[in-house]
């Protein structure tokens, strides 16, 4: 899955990297090295301008909220459950098919944030001796030091209890789509520990590979077989993970030193 990642990458690089068109700087986030659901993230999507009377999709960084929000639904209250898609099953969820035929987006990231159970914790957990076991956090990254471009979609919820002037009348919020963890090994493997990703969980974030970037952004693909044909994992062997201080389980702690490689993991005895 993608609970938690780190976005530390300033708006400008981001507007060149993926070629923006279209970006308002008083929409800037401050860097990120916790983001965590229901946060303000950076997003990348295609789409005509509002009142700009062309019809023309313009390449755009938009300020959105992770967890999702239908159109269809009621209140925003289940937006912190929908921070994740499945791949397998996105174009048939309605919740997402709507989005994932037309509103498709990228989630610019360093990294994800993954937490592992340690052999140790977990026989005290059986053992009725821990209610709450320890979790050792690993961070997630290309091997290259490129940006994690992470599949999203996005969607826009009115809110029918405001006027339709009033700044929060339209909730603009996104989800990030997640796949099987890769079962290859890691381009970079801690001395101890995971070696694979599928050792640290059986879910990860879709990476999207630069030369899928436009085909996933363009809202005029919308054959649902062709869309899904995006979703196929990258290459393997791009990935490394390494341990982090358990710092970045508590969602107030934020700063580049949530990224800083441990030696050895903070908990004991983990595969």
């Amino acid at each position: 899955m993608c609970g938690r990642y780190a976005a530390s990458r300033r708006p400008e690089a981001l507007t060149e990297l993926f070629q923006v068109e279209k970006w308002d700087p008083a929409e800037s986030l401050a860097p990120d090295w916790n983001v965590a659901p229901t946060k303000e993230v950076h997003v990348i999507v295609e789409r005509p301008l509002k009142d700009a009377g062309d019809p023309r999709p313009v390449r755009q960084m938009r300020v959105l909220k992770w967890g999702l929000v239908p159109s269809w639904a009621k209140s925003p209250e289940g937006a912190a459950r929908m921070i994740n898609a499945r791949a397998e099953t996105v174009h048939e969820k309605p919740s997402f098919r709507s989005a994932f035929a037309a509103r498709r987006c990228i989630l610019p990231a360093d990294g994800y944030y993954e937490w592992v159970t340690g052999v140790d914790e977990r026989q005290l957990e059986e053992a009725g001796k821990r209610k709450r076991p320890r979790k050792q956090p690993y961070f997630v990254t290309p091997a290259d030091g490129s940006v994690f471009a992470m599949a999203g979609l996005y969607e826009f919820w009115r809110d029918r209890t405001l006027p339709a002037d009033h700044p929060m009348a339209w909730w603009a919020t996104c989800s990030v789509i997640t796949t099987e963890a890769e079962t290859t090994p890691l381009a970079v493997a801690p001395a101890e520990g995971p070696a694979t990703l599928a050792d640290i969980h059986p879910r990860m974030p879709l990476m999207l590979t630069p030369d899928r970037w436009d085909a996933w952004l363009d809202p005029a693909r919308t054959d649902v077989d062709e869309v899904r044909a995006l979703l196929a994992p990258p290459p393997a062997g791009l990935m490394r993970a390494y341990p982090v201080a358990t710092a970045v389980s508590n969602v107030r702690n934020n700063g580049p030193e949530l990224l800083e490689e441990l030696a050895a993991p903070e908990i004991g005895t983990l595969f």
